[in-house]
């Protein structure tokens, strides 16, 4: 699959997804924004296992692909990225501000730059500024170096908007649904009882891995995090959670989850600026139950 086959599927996708943007709150959307690692073009193969959760837990929200394709009651997201949830926290809660104050940016290269290096006061303005700079950087992601500071390039789609009304009131409304947390995964999933359903995907690392990218994450996510979050992922399931989980496909994690069943699935990402970069790639799920 080349660049532009991903892209016309992601927008097909989208496409589908936007016509259910004008059911209720627990009906599906599509995704506020893009996340690397994020799990749009695997949700053929989650969906499935997660089923039609009542209450659901998801620690590693980023760009929610699986929150916003699911038809959920009640849910209890996290992230541990501050700015992450205080967009999505804003969009819950006062959607028509941040529609109103992105409406107010044009979409130009020196208006981004100028975006780039501010540093909004008020959460609005944090919110607001995160937003505008995903919907407008180089392949519409986020993206930050080991300080933390924003780094994507403009991404020169001079035809968009700097605002997508509708995406933005049908992701507010369903995240009325969602209990928003910046905390610890751990912390995040410690009410999860009998019956609920528990989604975990971590920033992949594995141990003595050789690969940039795992070496990037290793930073944020280190090898006695996924120890760890293997031991709650066993917690969860022994008082009867189902839980199913995302990981990198290698020896080091897969025996972190014995006792779970183990799905290797294949996709081609498509995040890559250079294109020999993007490739099919394996990753695994992790699951003790079946969807039936």
């Amino acid at each position: 699959m080349d660049y532009k086959s991903a892209e016309s599927q992601l927008s097909a996708e989208r496409t589908y997804l936007g016509q259910r943007t004008k059911c209720a709150a627990a009906e599906v959307c599509a995704p506020l924004i893009k996340w690397p690692g994020g799990k749009r073009l695997l949700l053929k193969h989650i969906l499935p296992l997660v089923g039609e959760p009542s209450r659901y837990f998801e620690p590693f929200i980023g760009g929610g692909a699986l929150f916003f394709a699911l038809p959920i009651r009640t849910a209890t997201l996290g992230d541990n990225n501050s700015e992450l949830i205080n967009a999505y926290v804003h969009v819950r809660d006062c959607c028509e501000r941040v529609i109103s104050a992105l409406r107010r940016l044009g979409n130009s290269e020196a208006e981004y730059y100028r975006a780039r290096e501010s540093q909004p006061k008020s959460d609005l303005g944090r919110a607001v500024r995160f937003l505008y700079l995903c919907r407008l950087s180089f392949n519409g992601i986020h993206r930050t170096n080991l300080r933390g500071e924003f780094n994507v390039p403009y991404g020169q789609k001079t035809h968009l908007s700097s605002c997508d009304d509708q995406l933005l009131q049908a992701a507010s409304a369903k995240l009325k649904s969602a209990k928003l947390r910046c905390d610890d995964f751990e912390d995040c999933v410690s009410s999860a009882k009998l019956g609920d359903t528990v989604y975990l995907d971590p920033p992949y690392t594995v141990a003595h891995g050789n690969n940039g990218f795992v070496k990037y994450n290793a930073k944020i996510f280190s090898w006695e995090d996924q120890r760890r979050l293997a031991a709650v992922a066993r917690e969860l399931a022994a008082k009867g959670c189902k839980v199913v989980v995302s990981n990198a496909h290698h020896p080091s994690i897969h025996a972190l989850y014995y006792g779970f069943q183990m799905a290797i699935v294949q996709r081609h990402s498509i995040m890559a600026a250079d294109p020999t970069f993007r490739r099919p790639t394996e990753e695994c799920l992790f699951f003790n139950e079946v969807a039936v």
